[in-house]
């Protein structure tokens, strides 16, 4: 079996230089101007749905041919450093996505914004955004002598009890309705089967169509269930999409902000070392970092029953795991040439072009570009997030313009990213279909959370059982980190009961006294 080469060995007098010299290297003109022109084109495309930040890279690699390395790094990793923090704004406002790792900071950031709470949702999601935007450029500054036995450590095993955490967690998004939460759950795990299987190539729910063969894509299904059918809900209802409650959006970003830094600054630093940690571990990506943080926001709040009705923390974790996992899907990716995710499998390109090649000797021949990356996504993220902010009030006013305008403006915007994904009508009828069937599941109180946390991780859940299968028989149980994350997936089933019990007591001693 091949294993990964050993990294070379630095002095810390070595690393510490080459680190100051590669933020030195982010603000030298030109690759300043080019990380700041990068991160605005990269806000844009994020707030564009299904777009997302693998479409900005390969629309902007033909353009680094022949510039520096340093220069056309700050704007590619610029860019694709803010393009969730893009998309988080088209979440929020419009209840549409802009990447695939936005659809969790809907479940609450939109009910947020129908209460009139739009600054303080997009404070949080800013600052939440840079505060993991950083660390996960810290993650890759410090990780680099000993990413080599994290990544050993994890195979197709610890993937799939990894991502056992997050499906164990379904049946607890649905609040006060676990049934329902549990049915659109495993209704959303039945959608991931769609298409061929992928240890037998056997077509399953194809129904004859060619089109199913590759199954349902999931930034379809978020654009339908999420804007699609919030639109219709709104052309039924009238009016605006934050209705008459105007008093909260005054001082609302900065609120949002305290809630960042100061209210929940333990739940931010977390989620934002676990998105990190996550991207490290290439083949997860950033939809598995947001959904699993968001299930361990919901299993750690004191108050888990607001969640999906407009809770500050389910806009926080999921933001600053979205960004944090950056820095850490490009570890992976420089020191040893593997893509920790699709966006960095495209950046790959950007490599080759201009003569380098990912590996090892990375850090022995290019540790101060090495440096410069992660500095340039801890200060792109700064960047992104104080534009955002800059733009909240002019932001606001757009969840009070009347439905007749803002209607047919988002479901533009849906039906160009749908086509736009793989310029196909069939996304399109994707999208209606799953438009109209998202209107039902909100009219009759199903909660959407779970089904499309079942959706984005049974496919990796199946695949890795596959694998894992394959490998090892049922001795894959018995691997000393897939017992730990069994243990994992046990403490995530029976906290929230344990904690559900303890709150009955505490409810039922309170009414003897009285």
């Amino acid at each position: 079996m091949e294993t990964l080469p050993l990294l070379p060995q630095k002095g810390g007098h070595e690393m510490l230089e080459a680190s100051l010299q590669g933020l030195i290297q982010v603000f030298m003109w030109p690759n300043f101007g080019f990380m700041l022109l990068g991160a605005t084109i990269g806000m844009a495309i994020g707030f564009l749905p299904g777009l997302g930040g693998n479409f900005m890279l390969a629309m902007m690699i033909p353009f680094v041919f022949g510039m520096d390395p340093y220069a056309a790094f700050a704007l590619l990793l610029g860019g694709h450093a803010v393009v969730h923090t893009g998309g988080s704004i088209a979440a929020l406002l419009f209840n549409t996505p802009g990447t695939g790792p936005n659809a969790a900071t809907c479940f609450d950031g939109y009910p947020m914004v129908k209460r009139g709470e739009a600054g303080r949702a997009l404070g949080a999601a800013m600052t939440a955004s840079a505060v993991g935007g950083v660390i996960g450029g810290i993650v890759l500054l410090f990780l680099i002598p000993v990413v080599r036995p994290m990544i050993m450590a994890f195979g197709p095993p610890e993937f799939f009890m990894m991502v056992m955490v997050g499906v164990a967690a379904l049946a607890f998004l649905g609040g006060k309705s676990p049934l329902k939460g549990l049915a659109v759950g495993c209704f959303g795990l039945l959608l991931s089967m769609v298409g061929q299987d992928p240890s037998s190539g056997i077509v399953r729910y194809g129904f004859g169509s060619l089109y199913l063969w590759d199954g349902v894509q999931q930034v379809l299904v978020v654009i339908g269930v999420f804007a699609f059918s919030e639109m219709l809900l709104l052309s039924q209802k009238g009016g605006s999409i934050a209705g008459e409650q105007i008093a909260k959006v005054e001082g609302g970003a900065l609120t949002g902000i305290k809630d960042v830094v100061i209210k929940h600054w333990w739940l931010n630093l977390r989620c934002s070392v676990l998105g990190a940690v996550i991207g490290v571990v290439p083949g997860l990506g950033g939809e598995a970092a947001s959904f699993l943080t968001y299930a361990h926001a919901v299993q750690t709040s004191k108050k888990p029953e607001e969640f999906g009705k407009g809770s500050i923390e389910g806009v926080i974790a999921p933001e600053s795991a979205n960004n944090s996992k950056e820095g850490g899907s490009l570890l992976p990716t420089v020191v040893f040439g593997i893509p920790g995710s699709s966006g960095m499998a495209i950046l790959l390109g950007a490599f080759l072009i201009l003569g380098l090649t990912p590996g090892p000797r990375m850090i022995t021949d290019h540790l101060t570009l090495v440096f410069n990356m992660g500095w340039i996504i801890a200060v792109g993220n700064v960047f992104g997030a104080v534009l955002g902010l800059l733009m909240v009030k002019q932001m606001v006013k757009l969840t009070y313009l009347r439905n007749s305008i803002i209607v047919p403006l988002v479901l533009s915007f849906a039906i160009l990213g749908a086509y736009g994904t793989h310029n196909s009508m069939g996304d399109v009828l994707v999208v209606l279909i799953f438009g109209i069937f998202g209107y039902f599941l909100k009219k009759y109180g199903f909660p959407l959370a779970p089904m499309i946390m079942g959706l984005v991780l049974g496919e990796m859940a199946e695949i890795n059982l596959n694998m894992s299968w394959d490998l090892y028989g049922i001795f894959f149980l018995t691997r000393p980190l897939t017992i730990v994350l069994t243990l994992c997936v046990i403490l995530t089933v029976a906290y929230p009961m344990i904690k559900q019990r303890q709150r009955a007591k505490k409810g039922g001693a309170t009414n003897v006294k009285a």
